[in-house]
């Protein structure tokens, strides 16, 4: 639906890192049997498609057991590790993609993902972008401070992270968050993916110091993170969201809407029916709109969410029917290969 926005949760990538898997499945279920009879989650989930996907990698979930520290069930069955096999906008990545890294590059490519999560173990800490980087950048992204956001406030809703948990054998993090490249580079990492690639706003939440921990303790661990995890859903309202049009009225696919000093890498688009979303914090930006050779510049004010609902603002931009669809032929032409050269590059 037009204006709905989608956002989805990913566990255990990592198999024998448990704890995120097991949360999904509550998640699931509080939320079904919720519908209809909570006004908030009803509110919420009729505002927005959520995806949860419990277990990445099923077969490294097999392999694994009862191990806090272990790392038995780590890789796919291939023996890759599923977080260092996606294509890197900063390294090349040499390892085959792998089919569980396949089929999550397909369903982002395939949806209009805007927020999302991955869930892990060994620490406690929400984890933002970039998880790699370079002297220019020092891995710092452009939404420097919507992921600082999303990451304390999943942070500060739990139970304790925010209070900076120190597992053993490493330091403790400061208001329960850390930058992902800073902590230790990544290449190859699933949030910088769907940042880059896929106009998508990921972070990675750690869960536990204990990788698998005992089945007696995933009651505590729903209850430690059950209102982040409902609260940061919510975060998918916040910022901005709209179509773009041309002179006729018809939406644009393709359209390139960046924000002002906040340029990304590969450039946030409309997607098939002209919608575009961005995450942004409250605040006066001016938006750069430009297809077919034309651009438009655009200051919008925006506010704090109401009712689940970002601001919403479409644009208008000086092109024809006829030229806003040449421009789509050559951006699909690009699209295709920019896709193929990602594929040789991995």
């Amino acid at each position: 639906m037009i204006g709905i926005p989608e956002m989805k949760y990913v566990a255990n990538m990592h198999g024998n890192e448990v704890v995120g898997r097991e949360l999904m499945l509550h998640l699931i279920e509080y939320l079904v049997t919720s519908y209809k009879t909570d006004v908030v989650i009803s509110q919420l989930i009729n505002n927005t498609r959520i995806h949860i996907m419990p277990s990445m990698n099923p077969d490294g979930f097999e392999a694994s057991a009862v191990d806090c520290y272990g790392i038995v069930g780590r890789l796919n069955k291939n023996g890759y590790d599923l977080n260092r096999n996606f294509p890197d906008a900063f390294n090349l990545n040499p390892d085959p993609i792998q089919p569980e890294t396949k089929a999550v590059m397909d369903w982002i490519k395939s949806e209009t993902f805007v927020l999302s999560a991955n869930f892990h173990g060994g620490a406690v800490v929400a984890s933002y972008p970039y998880d790699n980087g370079n002297a220019e950048n020092n891995g710092i992204t452009p939404d420097e401070d919507v992921f600082k956001y999303l990451a304390t406030l999943y942070a500060t809703k739990h139970a304790n992270m925010y209070q900076g948990i120190q597992c053993p054998g490493m330091n403790s993090f400061p208001a329960g968050i850390t930058n992902g490249y800073q902590w230790y580079p990544v290449r190859g990492g699933m949030q910088d993916y769907n940042y880059v690639y896929g106009q998508c706003y990921e972070i990675t939440i750690e869960l536990s110091c204990c990788k698998y921990p005992d089945e007696s303790t995933l009651s505590q661990f729903w209850s430690d993170n059950k209102v982040s995890l409902i609260e940061y859903i919510k975060q998918i309202h916040m910022g901005i969201k709209g179509r773009v049009f041309d002179l006729e009225g018809n939406p644009i696919p393709n359209a390139i809407v960046e924000v002002k000093d906040r340029k990304h890498i590969q450039p946030y688009t409309t997607n098939s029916i002209g919608e575009y979303y961005h995450l942004l914090t409250p605040g006066s930006y001016t938006f750069n709109i430009s297809a077919a050779g034309v651009s438009l510049l655009q200051t919008v004010d925006i506010t704090n969410n109401k009712n689940l609902y970002a601001t919403k603002y479409d644009f208008s931009i000086n092109v024809s029917a006829s030229s806003a669809n040449s421009h789509l032929q050559v951006y699909t032409l690009l699209s295709i290969l920019s896709t193929i050269l990602v594929l040789l590059c991995t």
